[in-house]
């Protein structure tokens, strides 16, 4: 069996890959790795998407929390920032979200944050796999009083929102903004923050059924929102994700402002205010070439790991940042939360543009975007890490990799969360990156199917 967790959690198809008996042991062990330190009974809050097997998983989850004697808090629908938040806030031991993100409504997943707000470690990760794959052998089942209860908490949104509203200054009166809420778990919150602080908001994607998480809307279908922002006159549009814990912007001329330029534009701004440590942002490889240029003309430093949010997140304590993210839009501002947060992204983006009286599309110009192709490969789900091992695969990426020397670069990487290979060219000539990136990515499907 591989290994259960990702880049960020467990994740699967709900019913198929990711079952109620999974989701149990999950709780299960999770619980026990994460409070057998604890010499009071512990307590772990449980928050989820819009997803319709949101509740199957969490009810599943939270019995094999309660089986260990832990007692579990049902927070209901919540962004995945939010938990991580409201983990540190309610003194609890620790927090898990059941959520796949961006992926498509049948995928669900199941992540946990330690009791400080920060996802798991890998060696914690892999002690909780340990004892999943050993059946909980030598775990103790509790019985009688001994055993954990459920309860449920249904005002924790709120909570949220008085807290988001605390950490950024700005007021917002008379600022009209499109907010794509992806019929996920943003479609109270952020709603209800940017209203709060006076917006005039026109808020799309905010019926969620269930069936409709990320359905061509949110932070991976941007078409709407950019054509939505130049209909209703906005300053700006805002796309959250299913979890809300990313970010994407449109100016008001309906032109995509990615991760990247939102990192640019805030990082120079803070840098500017006296507010960015280290005058740093870290950044992952993914990033574009015109980001690491903007770095060097405005001097920020940009510290560059490999991909995944977390990683960001270690490197930033690591070395004391307060800032980083990924071109996706996962930002992590982390003076302010312990994870990446759409709408703490949002009200920052949202104070520059206020503050410097300028749009968003000439803040933009402080990075100039390189062009890029993205292409996914299709493959099996338990080859995606070996893609090297093939020689035709191995000798195309070489022969690439000299054609672009200097102009541009490849990068491939198998994703995370998905069967999937991601190809990723840069450089000056979009047709030509193009070709070469569907080139390499039928290659490697054809070779590894």
């Amino acid at each position: 069996m591989g290994r259960l967790f990702g880049t960020d959690g467990v994740r699967g198809i709900a019913n198929s890959e990711l079952t109620i008996e999974l989701a149990m042991k999950l709780g299960q062990a999770g619980a026990y790795v994460l409070t057998k330190e604890n010499a009071h009974k512990p307590t772990i809050i449980v928050g989820c998407d819009t997803r319709i097997s949101g509740g199957m998983l969490a009810n599943a989850l939270m019995a094999g929390i309660c089986s260990v004697g832990a007692n579990a808090i049902y927070l209901g629908v919540l962004p995945t920032p939010a938990v991580a938040y409201l983990t540190r806030k309610y003194k609890v031991d620790a927090g898990v979200v059941i959520s796949a993100s961006h992926n498509p409504m049948e995928f669900n997943g199941i992540k946990f944050f330690n009791a400080e707000g920060y996802k798991l470690s890998d060696a914690l990760e892999d002690e909780i796999e340990e004892l999943i794959h050993n059946n909980m052998n030598n775990v103790n089942m509790p019985i009688g009083a001994e055993i954990g209860k459920i309860e449920y908490k249904t005002d924790a949104k709120e909570d949220y929102v008085k807290f988001v509203k605390s950490v950024v200054d700005v007021d917002l009166t008379g600022v009209r903004i499109v907010a794509d809420c992806a019929e996920g778990a943003a479609y109270y919150t952020a709603i209800r923050t940017l209203t709060e602080l006076g917006a005039d908001v026109v808020a799309i994607h905010t019926n969620p059924d269930g069936t409709n998480i990320n359905s061509n809307c949110g932070s991976t279908h941007m078409e709407e929102l950019m054509a939505r922002v130049v209909y209703e006159k906005a300053a700006l549009g805002l796309a959250f994700d299913g979890d809300a814990d990313r970010l994407l912007a449109v100016d008001e001329n309906g032109k995509l402002v990615d991760g990247d330029e939102l990192m640019a534009i805030c990082g120079y701004y803070l840098k500017e205010n006296r507010r960015l440590k280290k005058d740093t942002i870290v950044a992952t490889v993914m990033s574009n070439l015109g980001f690491m240029l903007m770095g060097t003309k405005n001097g920020l430093r940009i510290e560059q790991t490999k991909v995944g949010d977390r990683y960001v997140l270690e490197r930033m304590i690591e070395i004391g940042a307060n800032l980083g993210g990924e071109q996706s839009g996962h930002i992590i501002f982390l003076d302010e939360n312990t994870t990446g947060d759409g709408l703490i992204s949002a009200l920052h983006l949202l104070e520059v543009v206020v503050k410097t009286k300028k749009p968003l599309s000439e803040l933009a110009q402080i990075m100039e975007v390189m062009p890029q192709a993205l292409v996914n490969a299709k493959v099996p789900n338990h080859k995606k890490d070996k893609y090297m091992e093939y020689a035709e695969i191995a000798e195309e990426i070489q022969e690439i990799e000299k054609m672009f020397a200097g102009e541009g670069r490849v990068l491939i990487r198998p994703s995370g969360t998905e069967p999937l290979v991601r190809v990723m060219i840069e450089g000056k000539n979009q047709k030509v990156i193009e070709k070469e990136a569907h080139k390499l990515a039928e290659l490697i499907t054809k070779t590894m199917l």
